[in-house]
């Protein structure tokens, strides 16, 4: 699920830098389906991060923090997919998104949101087969008999 929009992505980058980065064709106009992949992809990494703390996909309204790192994400997805040189405020814009990734995925941050569900302790298990064992007829001493 992504957490801004090409709009988004708008708003912190000039159009005309937005179809650079995405018009492969050259026909002077964005290329949103580019576009849509730099930012879903970019929502898969705050995922892979955050999956461990927050219960995914997030029902209802995503914090906004995660908005603004998916679109700084997103970014500089778009500038390293088309090999040009990254502003260096977008690399550092990037490099604080991820240690801000980092932090919230080690419990040193909150996004406020409840936390995945526990998995089932011990004994309560509540899926899938389980196998009885039935107690030895035969063991050390009754095999000594024989």
């Amino acid at each position: 699920m992504a957490y801004c929009t090409i709009d988004d992505l708008k708003k912190i980058l000039p159009e005309a830098s937005l179809i650079r980065l995405t018009d492969d064709e050259s026909s002077g106009v964005l290329e949103e389906t580019r576009a849509q992949e730099a930012i879903d992809s970019a929502a898969e990494e705050i995922d892979a991060y955050i999956g461990g703390r927050v219960a995914l996909p997030i029902s209802g309204t995503a914090p906004p923090i995660l908005g603004k790192i998916n679109a700084d994400m997103a970014v500089y997805n778009l500038y390293s997919r088309v090999k040009e040189q990254v502003p260096d405020t977008r690399t550092s814009r990037h490099k604080d998104a991820v240690r801000l990734l980092e932090k919230i995925g080690e419990g040193k941050i909150s996004l406020g949101l409840q936390p995945p569900p526990d998995p089932p302790a011990a004994g309560n298990y509540s899926g899938g087969n389980q196998v009885d064992a039935r107690t030895k007829i035969f063991d050390e001493e009754t095999m000594d008999k024989y």
